[in-house]
Parts: structure tokens; sequence; C-alpha cells
């Protein structure tokens, strides 16, 4: 079909030159023939998306069979593997020598066709197109082996840009979601990414959609995006300028558990930052998370049913404890009985460890321990 588009078109491309040479047949027919050519171009161009989306599910049937055969001739059960929505499975596969559909995409129509369809006209080419994209960025942010040559393919052909493009123009939740998955990935372990990112606007295009958002998917894959820039330090600033900070915690508002880690994780990425940058004289002052009014929430969790969620909470409150500039804020907040418990029944050595040592070296925290007749 798109071959015999593109003959159609090439057809009415050589009238329409001869009209136009001979000046003959008036302008209603130029005018006709323009159209005309107009229509097939636009036709070649939906043919040549939907060539590309074909691949793309040849591909990973493909690849899901090859696995099929794998595990039956291992005697497994052969149940049905993850399709395009989760590029884990693809990923181990990646990293015991098997290409991925995504990888295998890439390599046959290049990073440019791909990125090229998050522009379509079709919402199903986008959503499609954008997929593909955040399993790629997936593949190099858990693949050590693939990490910088994927992400680089992506950034380099403006990938990044024409995500958070997606964010920036399309309402469609399931475009808004993935894209900020992908944006997420991409920023897992690049620190040039992640500066990127917030040169082109995207803390503030995350926390835009953060407020927008309802959907628990979506707030999960923009936390995460959020928490980890959150690991930066470098962005601490513009993250309590452009309002990532007050978006990573109005999104406690879902209770989804996979959410609330999420924002955890970035409270404690972001509780670290700053006291690293307090100890080496940069900072001063108490922390932004207290002064975003994080702290009752922080308490509130910080011995959460939940292992993820505890253990990050946990960790940010030895942060946040580790400046005595905080420390007043703490005390009156409950977070010191919340330090003390983690010294005794944190089931983490590390953690409890550095409780015990970060309560001993602040001044105002011993002498509430010793007015409260506490001892570690």
């Amino acid at each position: 079909m798109r071959k015999e588009a593109e003959k159609e078109v090439n057809k009415l491309k050589s009238q329409l030159g001869q009209h136009m040479d001979a000046g003959a047949g008036g302008d209603a027919e130029i005018l006709k023939l323009q159209i005309a050519l107009e229509d097939e171009v636009h036709q070649k161009k939906k043919l040549e998306e939907e060539i590309i989306i074909l691949r793309s599910q040849m591909l990973q049937l493909t690849f899901e069979a090859d696995q099929m055969r794998r595990c039956l001739a291992r005697g497994g059960s052969g149940n049905a593997y993850p399709g395009l929505d989760s590029p884990m499975s693809q990923v181990r596969d990646s990293l015991s020598g098997h290409k991925t559909p995504v990888s295998a995409l890439f390599d046959q129509v290049g990073v440019q066709k791909i990125l090229d369809l998050l522009e379509s006209e079709d919402a199903n080419v986008r959503i499609h197109a954008v997929k593909v994209v955040a399993n790629l960025a997936a593949e190099g942010a858990l693949s050590i082996y693939r990490a910088e040559a994927n992400q680089e393919r992506i950034v380099e052909a403006g990938g990044l840009t024409s995500l958070l493009m997606l964010l920036r123009s399309y309402e469609d939740e399931t475009v808004r979601r993935v894209a900020a998955g992908a944006i997420a990935n991409l920023a897992m372990n690049a620190e040039a990414n992640q500066e990127l990112i917030m040169v082109q606007g995207g803390i503030s295009l995350l926390s835009t959609t953060a407020s927008d958002a309802e959907d628990p998917q979506t707030l999960r894959m923009v936390a995460g995006a959020i928490a980890n820039l959150c690991g930066n330090d470098k962005l601490q600033a513009t993250l309590g300028s452009e309002g990532g900070i007050k978006a990573l915690l109005g999104m406690v508002r879902c209770r989804h558990p996979d959410v609330l880690s999420q924002v955890a994780r970035g409270i404690a990425n972001f509780a670290k930052c700053e006291s690293r940058a307090s100890t080496n004289g940069i900072r001063s002052g108490r922390s932004l998370l207290i002064d975003e009014g994080a702290l009752p929430w922080i308490v509130q969790n910080a011995n959460n049913d939940a292992a993820p969620i505890r253990r990050h909470i946990e960790l940010a409150l030895c942060h946040l404890a580790q400046h005595e500039a905080n420390a007043k804020d703490m005390i009156n907040g409950g977070a010191l009985w919340e330090l003390v418990r983690i010294t005794r029944d944190c089931s983490r050595e590390d953690i409890r460890s550095l409780a015990r040592r970060t309560l001993n070296s602040s001044l105002l925290f011993r002498s509430e321990m010793r007015r409260l007749r506490i001892e570690l």
C-alpha cells in the first residue's frame, strides 16, 4: 500500500510539473493536482507510520515466541510474557545477550523515525511511539551495558525534547503517563539528562502534570521522575523555585502505596542532597522540606507498614537531623521520638547506626534527650 501510494505521489508530481511547465489547463487544474498530491503525501505518511507500528508488533510477537520456546525447552509452564507495556523481562533478556524488540526496532528504522511518530496526528500512533521510547529508556536505565548507548541515542535525536513537548501539548492521560515514565527513566542515572530536563523547563512541566493528574499510575510516573531529579545536587534550588518539591508533596493526596513510595524516595534524595550541601557550607538555614510543610507527613510515615516507604522516610529523617538548623522544628514536630525509635527498632543496622550517630552529634537533640531522660 505504501509503495502504491509512493507511485501515485510521483505520478501526481510529474503531472503537476508538466501542467506548470506548459501553463495549460489553467489554475483550477493545477490546484486540483496540488490537492490530490497533498492527500497522497498525507496517506503515504500514515502508511509509513503504520508500517513502523506493524514492524514493532511483529518484533514483539517474534520475541515472545522465542521466549516461549526457550521456556518450554527448559520445562517451564509457558505462561504469557509481558508485552510492550512491561519492559522488565525484555531488559533481563538484553542482559543475557538477546536483543529486545525495542532495540531491534530502533536498529531497523532508526531513532528519528520513531521520534517523528510522537508528533503523529493519530493518538494511537503517538501512544505506541512513546511506549517504544519509554521502553528503550527503561532498558538503558536498568542495563549498565546498554545505558549510555541507549540514553545517548534518544537524547541526541531530540527524544527528551519530544517527550517534554508531549507533556506540554497533550491532555491525553495515557500519553502523559507514558511520557512521564520515559522522562523518569532518562533521568534515572544520567546527571546530564537531569540537567537538560531542568534547562528545558521539565521541572515546571512535571509539577503541572502532577497537579492536573488523578490517575495513580500517572502520578507514580511523575513522582518517580521528580524523585530522580531530587538526587541531583545542582537541581535543588530549581526544584524549590519551580514547584517540584511542592508538587512532590502534593501527590500524597493519592494515597496509593506506589505513589507514596516514589514521594518518600524523592524526599530522601532531596534531604540527602541538602544535608551534603549544609555539611560543605554551600547551604544554610532550615530545610526546604520543612518550609514546604513536609515534616508532619514525614513523621506520620516514619513507621509506615510498607517497607519501601518506611525505609526512605527513616533515611530522610536521619539526613534532616544532621543539620542543626532543623533540630528545633524536628523536636517540636515529634521527629525526635521517631529517630529514637529508629535507633532501636529499624531492621537495618546501617540506618540504626546513622540515627544514633546523628542524635549524639546534635547539641539540641542531646539536650532534649537529657530533659526527657531518653537513653540510646
